[in-house]
């Protein structure tokens, strides 16, 4: 095992107000995931757009947000949905993982919200989570749904330019957040359940092989949203821990990213320059930053 890394304490850099954040009523997701938690939002996905705007989504009250440079929140839409994780088109639109809706995309200058990829087959996702996108326009995303030790059949999905749906992995018990390498040969892959962040190299015929954990944590609840700078140093957001690991390219831990409160890090997000990391809180309902420094 490695020495504790260096810790760095993140800061506040934008937060829902309280009305926002203690919602009225029930959601159904809440019931599932958070079962007995006060009717909180609970925001994932964080996104940044071409003009250095942050969004973000709330899951159980199928919001999605816009953080503006100077740190202001307004909400764009609010819909029947649980949006999880967000990544921009290079069209421009909004593509959203949606837990009960599948791929949904949102058009940012209009705020239409229409499908992209909801029933394979005539089937729904056990429910989708996160998402990237390669340099070629492919998506790959992970359906998660209620998957874990006691049921590894969690799918890692790649949804081809030309519209061709692959299944790359159906044994993983809870697929999570996901970055490709800079040199785009391998996906990274947080499992939550196996509190692990497996490797998958990509062959040269599109599949995978040589599946294996790249890093183990222990405690909290698993590793949850992954980000990855053009270095190749990756940050793991540790669910139930309320930190962000940082490990350099060949998995050595390098910070510990610590929240001011809470312990929900669920998602992060590199600005366009990788001057900082953007880190979203979800028990607090706050967006946190933290300087790059390694």
């Amino acid at each position: 095992m490695f020495a504790a890394p260096d810790r760095i304490a993140a800061t506040i850099f934008a937060e829902l107000d309280d009305a926002t954040h203690r919602c009225d009523g029930t959601a159904s997701w809440l019931t599932i995931h958070r079962p007995g938690a006060p009717s909180c939002s609970f925001i994932e996905g964080p996104a940044f757009d071409k003009a250095g705007n942050l969004w973000i989504c709330d899951i159980p009250w199928g919001r999605i947000f816009r953080i503006s440079p100077e740190r202001n929140i307004e909400l764009i839409i609010q819909y029947d949905g649980e949006p999880n994780g967000l990544a921009f088109h290079p069209d421009g639109r909004l593509i959203i993982t949606d837990y009960k809706n599948g791929l949904m995309a949102l058009d940012t200058t209009t705020h239409t919200l229409s499908a992209y990829y909801d029933r394979p087959n005539g089937e729904r996702f056990k429910g989708v989570n996160d998402l990237v996108f390669a340099k070629n326009g492919d998506i790959y995303f992970t359906d998660q749904g209620q998957t874990g030790l006691h049921d590894p059949t969690g799918r890692l999905f790649r949804l081809t330019v030309q519209g061709k749906l692959e299944c790359l992995l159906d044994n993983v018990p809870s697929p999570n957040g996901l970055v490709l390498a800079p040199d785009e040969r391998s996906v990274l892959l947080a499992v939550t359940r196996d509190n692990a962040v497996w490797r998958l190299p990509l062959n040269a015929n599109g599949g995978v092989s040589k599946v294996g954990a790249f890093i183990r944590l222990s405690g909290g609840g698993g590793p949850d949203g992954l980000a990855m700078d053009a270095k190749g140093n990756l940050a793991i957001c540790h669910l139930g821990m309320g930190s962000v690991w940082i490990f350099n390219q060949i998995g050595e831990p390098i910070r510990r990213i610590q929240a001011p409160q809470g312990l929900l890090t669920t998602n992060a997000a590199f600005n366009h320059d990788q001057t900082g990391l953007y880190i979203t809180e979800s028990e607090t309902g706050k967006v946190l930053y933290a300087k790059v420094d390694w």
